[in-house]
């Protein structure tokens, strides 16, 4: 049985350090408006440092080149290409025909690995890419488990198959949708989706020889649901996706803060081990749990284990509230505090006060947990005090105001630099916050968007409470 690549992504060389800490085995990164994730923030410095950073410790590091190309990009590509090459990429991903030509030819010893754009679904199509270059295919999200094996048993030896195991399941076939582009002018395909097949909608038809006359396309008391709302999420089905032979597990995610990445990266680390460890005793729950706490949509197996599967859509309206946040991350111990440098804080004492980078309000009496890497299960503890760190003060509660504000505060175990902080938040009551909830309910945005003939009328409370990447 063998052990497959725990795959996940990188928006910034900060986030692949994270997601190394924490089990990555490789990480995915954009290049710049050549991939799909655009704005995500890895810029050719950045890479540079990714990769040799990356290689220093034994881990990989790929590169997505994956659009559909117009011509006046291919200059462009041909740079990135080069460039690639130079920095000893560990592969390149890429989904346009014309591209992986120009690859083949500027980047000859970089690995081509097909991305899930190019709708690999059937074993006729990876033999195709094999015969093409490619090293590795990533395949569509729209294949169930049977589907996955009959590739696995009819592909070329030597050709890797990755699949996506966490995270969004975009609207079309493998995400090569235009619905963002059209409502939102911003471009799938560049980078820069809007994520408007998450918008919540109500959908009218105006009949063609009556301009004005509205008539609602209704599902159900509840809305109409036509697009994606849930994420996904296969930590259940790990040991059927590792006996499938599967060479790389995918995430989802370069717009994704270092939180959730510790958190995903974690729980699909200990997942992976703890099966390779003892099959046998593979209890699911405990990963999902802590996949639980991160959540802000609904988690779904997709088509994985039924094509016919209906359960990806949230069809009561929930919205999700994950009771726990990023509060910060480990920089290192208070000089103060140590005769000792911050390189050697392994070292050190249990309960030693650390400088903590900040990322939401802490205040004196929060619940806290450390996420520990190839540990599932967090160190738990409450805030006693706080220490300004230009001060040495002490102060009841931070707000974060800056980039890189950090507090001072004791921890009850050795931590790492770079080791992830989460807090638990602070609720309403409930009968205060089901107010707040009708009140935004009830307001509407006087707003309308015309699609293809169809009229959409989205709510403020959908609006402002829209997921983020």
């Amino acid at each position: 049985m063998k052990k497959p690549e725990l795959l996940a992504p990188a928006g910034s060389f900060e986030k692949a350090k994270t997601a190394f800490m924490y089990g990555a085995d490789a990480v995915y990164c954009g290049t710049g408006s050549l991939s799909l994730r655009s704005r995500a923030e890895v810029d050719d410095d950045d890479l540079a440092k990714t990769i040799e950073y990356a290689h220093s410790i034994g881990k990989k590091v790929y590169a997505a080149i994956n659009i559909y190309a117009w011509d006046e990009y291919y200059e462009e590509i041909k740079k990135q290409a080069k460039m690639l090459n130079e920095m000893k990429v560990d592969g390149i991903i890429a989904s346009d025909g014309g591209v992986i030509d120009i690859l083949k030819e500027y980047a000859p010893d970089v690995d081509i690995h097909i991305s899930t754009q190019a709708n690999t679904v059937s074993y006729h199509s990876a033999n195709f890419w094999y015969k093409n270059g490619a090293k590795r295919v990533i395949l569509g999200r729209e294949m169930n488990k049977e589907q996955i094996r009959k590739i696995m048993e009819n592909k070329p030896k030597d050709l890797e198959v990755e699949m996506f195991v966490h995270g969004a399941i975009c609207f079309g076939y493998s995400g090569r949708c235009f619905l963002s582009d059209f409502l939102a002018s911003r471009s799938a395909n560049l980078g820069d989706c809007a994520q408007s097949c998450r918008w919540a909608y109500n959908v009218y038809v105006e009949e063609h020889n009556k301009p004005g006359n509205l008539m609602p396309v209704e599902h159900d008391e509840k809305g109409t649901y036509i697009f994606s709302s849930k994420d996904l999420c296969l930590i259940r089905e790990i040991p059927e996706i590792i006996e499938m032979g599967i060479d790389s597990l995918k995430i989802e995610g370069r717009l994704k803060t270092e939180y959730y990445l510790a958190s995903v990266v974690n729980a699909y680390r200990n997942a992976i081990d703890d099966y390779m460890k003892e099959p046998e005793k593979y209890d699911y729950t405990k990963y999902l749990k802590e996949l639980e706490k991160t959540k802000t949509r609904g988690l779904t197996t997709f088509y994985f284990n039924d094509r016919n599967n209906k359960d990806f859509q949230e069809y009561d309206g929930k919205q999700y509230n994950p009771d726990y946040e990023f509060g910060g991350k480990v920089l290192g111990l208070d000089k103060e505090n140590t005769s000792k440098s911050e390189e050697n804080i392994e070292d050190k004492e249990e309960n030693a006060r650390y400088i903590i980078e900040i990322r939401n309000k802490l205040k004196v009496g929060d619940t806290m947990e450390i996420l520990i890497p190839s540990q599932i299960t967090p160190v738990e503890f409450k805030i006693e005090k706080l220490w300004d760190t230009e001060t040495d003060e002490e102060v009841d509660a931070v707000n974060p105001g800056k980039a890189g504000q950090s507090i001072k505060m004791k921890l009850p175990i050795k931590c790492e630099k770079g080791w992830i902080l989460r807090r638990k938040k602070w609720h309403f009551g409930a009968c205060h916050q089901s107010a707040i909830w009708h009140f935004w309910g009830q307001v509407w945005l006087g707003h309308v968007c015309h699609l293809r003939g169809q009229v959409l009328k989205k709510s403020i409370y959908n609006d402002l409470h829209r997921p983020v990447p």
